[in-house]
């Protein structure tokens, strides 16, 4: 039987209830219990409130929003909801460090990540450790390791592409009213914050969050979005300089607007109290120290900032006494 000759049959029904003739009392109350699962049915799915009808898509059927300014935010999370699983420690075999593999709910799918904890250090300030881009989870143990040896935990994620962004594909997904994968890589880490912040081993009230090259990005924009990290370290990362583009010469404000939302830049304000530290090269040979030093310029107090002369990208040993100190200081 068709749809529209089932329809038909219903609409007979309805009027031989208005007819006058007496109705049963059992059939009265079953027609009233289906009129209250067909009102609840209506507003469960009333097509008002689909991404084609809705006059602002984004902002009604997705779990972020977006403001004028640029500035994302997130609807509240719920409580983490992850698997730990204590593994063999292959990337330093002769330290004592507790090593465990963390599969943890984000969004649309299940996020792996790597939980180094010190042996024997009661109650460790925790860090969420974030890979610059192409860069894994284990290949990030390196400085995992150093961390640890400075008496941190860390939570070292496998970032959504490796860390690697496609700003084009994630604008026509926003114009889609979809998520770009640059939002789910921020919701990531705020995530990760949350399931470092559930372990035993970890004090909840002392957890900041390090990032280095594109995860410096994430890192600076998680920190502004979430209050229970104490600061945020960048090394070798910096923002896009958005802000320097006049709003009024620009013809496409809704593209504007979205590379506002993933332009640290525009988060520097909300970071204090977080403390922002960024380590970079003179020499960097991917991001440039001038744009490191404009992002840095752009930040409010408490800041630092501390530069090297290597010729390379990303952390490197002479960083380790700046990295030391700044982390007892936001840490302590």
């Amino acid at each position: 039987m068709s749809r529209h000759s089932s329809g038909k049959k219903e609409i007979k029904k309805t009027k031989k209830f208005s007819s006058g003739a007496r109705t049963p009392k059992p059939t009265v109350f079953i027609l009233g219990f289906l009129l209250i699962v067909v009102g609840i049915f209506g507003v469960l799915y009333n097509p008002a409130n689909s991404i084609g009808n809705s006059s602002n898509p984004i902002e009604k059927t997705l779990p972020w929003k977006l403001s004028e300014a640029g500035i994302l935010s997130f609807s509240p999370r719920e409580e983490p909801v992850f698997a730990a699983q204590e593994i063999e420690d292959p990337y330093s075999p002769e330290d004592p460090d507790i090593l465990k593999l963390i599969s943890f709910e984000s969004g649309d799918q299940n996020v792996q990540a790597l939980l180094r904890i010190p042996a024997n250090v009661p109650s460790v300030p925790g860090i969420v450790l974030l890979p610059g881009a192409g860069v894994s989870k284990e290949g990030e143990q390196g400085l995992a390791v150093e961390l640890s040896k400075m008496g941190y935990a860390t939570l070292t994620l496998d970032q959504r592409n490796k860390g690697a962004i496609n700003v084009d594909r994630d604008l026509e997904l926003f114009r889609a009213g979809l998520e770009p994968v640059e939002y789910l890589m921020v919701y990531d880490a705020l995530k990760a914050t949350d399931v470092l912040s559930a372990q035993s081993e970890i004090d909840h009230e002392r957890l900041a969050i390090l990032g280095e090259s594109n995860g410096g990005r994430f890192a600076i924009i998680a920190c502004a979005l979430e209050p229970s990290l104490k600061g945020v370290i960048g090394i070798s990362t910096s923002g896009y300089s958005t802000e320097e583009t006049d709003p009024a010469s620009v013809a496409d404000s809704e593209a504007y607007r979205f590379y506002l939302s993933i332009d640290p830049d525009t988060y520097l304000s909300a970071l204090p109290p977080s403390r922002l530290v960024m380590m970079h090269s003179f020499n960097d040979t991917v991001i440039s120290h001038e744009l490191a030093l404009k992002t840095f310029a752009l930040a409010e107090e408490p800041k630092a900032m501390y530069n090297a002369t290597e010729e390379t990208h990303g952390y490197t040993a002479s960083m380790r006494p700046y990295l030391e100190k700044e982390l007892a200081q936001i840490l302590s």
